[in-house]
């Protein structure tokens, strides 16, 4: 694959999600849970992709906790499209392929993407170059957050309407900031329209994950430090509640994996399930 050389590709967390979904469709037996293979086709791997020490046997909890958050959200901006919301952003989008998948509901709607802008603009191309471009009801919201650039402020630039309801989803962000950058998010979603929601997954502290999968979170804590990416917060369920209520919210829930893996992986014979204490949602609405 051809690019530019001022072009940045995806980190390697947002190339592993990729290839995580479509390896639920290429290995997992049906019924599936979450169907994307365009953000395979984005990534592009080299040949013998599925061979990567990341995409083992021993990652399939994690590949599971992987498609059972996408399918959560995506359930979640259906419904709220149904209702009338008509506004979904996503924060660090990395190689997500909703507003190609489901032109349907996006259509229905303004989708915003929120990302860097290099890795972003590898995006870009690489959807011209496989003749899917970006369609007009989908807004690419390059934003520098290293070089301090107000997102909230960008959003709004590209078409964003803060009078109006909206979902909001961070899925795969929150270990990387600090507990002060997460607050400040959560202190800004509280000024949505009334009728929009939040979702933001967390980490658990890994003490409290399941034996068979702390060895792999504790690797994952380990590579992050040693690309420059360091985890930086973890909460516990009633920690996460409580930061949001004192950001402002009045309505929050959350949803644990373990509610994910009776809500979507119920009677499966496979053993495909999210790994239960490992990252969970929170779910906060501002009140109509």
């Amino acid at each position: 694959m051809s690019q530019s050389p001022s072009l940045i590709e995806p980190d390697n967390t947002a190339i592993r999600v990729a290839l995580w979904r479509a390896l639920h469709v290429e290995v997992d037996p049906p019924p599936h849970v979450f169907e994307d293979d365009l953000g395979l086709k984005l990534a592009a791997p080299e040949d013998g992709w599925r061979n990567r020490p990341d995409m083992s046997p021993f990652t399939k909890p994690f590949r599971a906790a992987i498609v059972a958050r996408a399918r959560f959200v995506e359930d979640l901006v259906a419904e709220q499209a149904d209702r009338g919301v008509g506004q979904y952003v996503l924060l660090g989008a990395g190689l997500d392929t909703f507003a190609q998948r489901r032109p349907e509901i996006g259509s229905r709607m303004l989708v915003f993407e929120v990302d860097q802008p290099g890795p972003q603009q590898w995006k870009r191309q690489r959807l011209t170059e496989l003749g899917l471009g970006v369609p007009p009801f989908l807004r690419l919201v390059p934003v520098d957050f290293e070089a301090g650039d107000d997102w909230w402020q960008r959003l709004v630039e590209n078409g964003f309407d803060a009078s109006r309801p909206a979902v909001v989803a961070s899925l795969g962000v929150s270990m990387y900031l600090t507990r002060g950058a997460i607050a400040a998010t959560l202190r800004r979603m509280t000024h949505l329209a009334p009728g929009s929601t939040f979702v933001m997954s967390f980490l658990l502290p890994i003490e409290f994950a399941d034996p068979a999968i702390r060895p792999g979170l504790e690797r994952a804590v380990e590579g992050a430090k040693a690309s420059g990416t360091p985890f930086l917060s973890f909460f516990t369920p009633a920690e996460m509640l409580d930061l949001a209520r004192e950001c402002g919210f009045r309505h929050v829930q959350h949803v644990s994996a373990v509610e994910l893996g009776d809500r979507y992986f119920a009677g499966r014979t496979d053993g495909l399930r999210p790994p239960s204490n490992s990252e969970e949602l929170l779910v906060a609405t501002t009140a109509e």
